[in-house]
């Protein structure tokens, strides 16, 4: 099941965020049209979405796990939270098989102390359609998740286009690990077809033990923009560690704590001395060409 996950902050100082980035790239004007802010905007309000829907997640698989056995023991991987018309966290915990999806539990979830168990049946088309796009996302990336042993949270919302978004993530392991390097993202239609396909792997999972606190950088360097992926990991594990810089192509960006309220930090890079750092580099490979030689 789910890794416990523990949630601070909210999406509230976005507005924080727009005033500091352009108080800093106002100073180079030229820098600040590099840097693209509502698509960073964008994936910064889903990485909250995605915070809220694994808080719900932690607390009804608590109460979950309370429950008879035999009940569990009917249970998929196709398990998955939704918020109704008036915000309310559901989850609900079945199996899809063969084209439908067989309710076991249905939560409703208001708080860490008040999750009920409910026998209210969720629309039948609903759940369908959730597992149906669950299931084939898993078929997706199962040639990544059968070559490692790194568990994952998935999350899954309709858009407005009535497809189903699922986001497939690096969980937090079992043994304190924080993972980064690969996220999985799909548009799933209703006909079962992946009609847009957003992931990124970077071939390698790597991460980072949080029993103390220090600052870490995220190397995506090979991205333009930051990930939702990467955005989503600082946003998460913003309390586990001092700083969380996410090392783009041409920016960096990182959680900031203003007086215990978070908000973000993006700053762009000096051209001039990426360039310096690039070609230092490139000598440094050289001669540790010549020398292998």
């Amino acid at each position: 099941m789910r890794a416990h996950a523990i949630y601070v902050g909210r999406y509230t100082h976005m507005k924080k965020t727009f005033l500091i980035i352009f108080t800093l790239l106002s100073l180079n004007l030229i820098q600040a049209q590099d840097f693209d802010l509502k698509d960073f905007n964008e994936k910064a309000a889903t990485a909250d979405w995605l915070l809220r829907y694994d808080l719900a997640a932690w607390y009804s698989t608590d109460t979950l796990m309370t429950k008879e056995k035999e009940r569990i023991g009917k249970l998929g991987r196709e398990w998955f939270c939704f918020q109704d018309s008036t915000n309310t966290w559901h989850s609900v915990y079945g199996k899809y098989e063969n084209g439908k999806y067989d309710q076991v539990f249905h939560f409703i979830v208001k708080s860490q102390s008040e999750v009920t168990e409910t026998n209210e049946q969720v629309d039948q088309k609903f759940l369908d359609k959730h597992g149906q796009a669950l299931s084939r996302a898993f078929e997706k990336m199962k040639p990544i998740s059968d070559s490692t042993s790194i568990r994952f949270n998935h999350y899954i919302k309709e858009n407005d286009k009535g497809n189903l978004d699922v986001y497939i993530f690096p969980a937090f392991q079992p043994n304190g690990t924080a993972v980064y390097g690969g996220e999985f993202i799909y548009e799933i239609s209703p006909e079962n077809e992946i009609v847009d396909d957003k992931s990124y792997y970077q071939g390698q999972f790597l991460g980072f033990k949080t029993e103390e606190p220090k600052e870490i950088w995220l190397n995506y360097r090979d991205k333009e923009k930051p990930t939702l992926g990467s955005v989503f990991f600082a946003w998460y594990y913003k309390d586990y560690f001092t700083k969380i810089n996410i090392d783009n192509k041409t920016s960096f960006s990182m959680p900031f704590n203003e007086g215990g309220n978070y908000t973000w930090l993006n700053v762009t890079k000096d051209p001039k001395e990426e360039a310096k750092k690039k070609r230092k580099k490139e000598r440094e490979e050289r001669k540790k060409n010549k020398q292998r030689k």
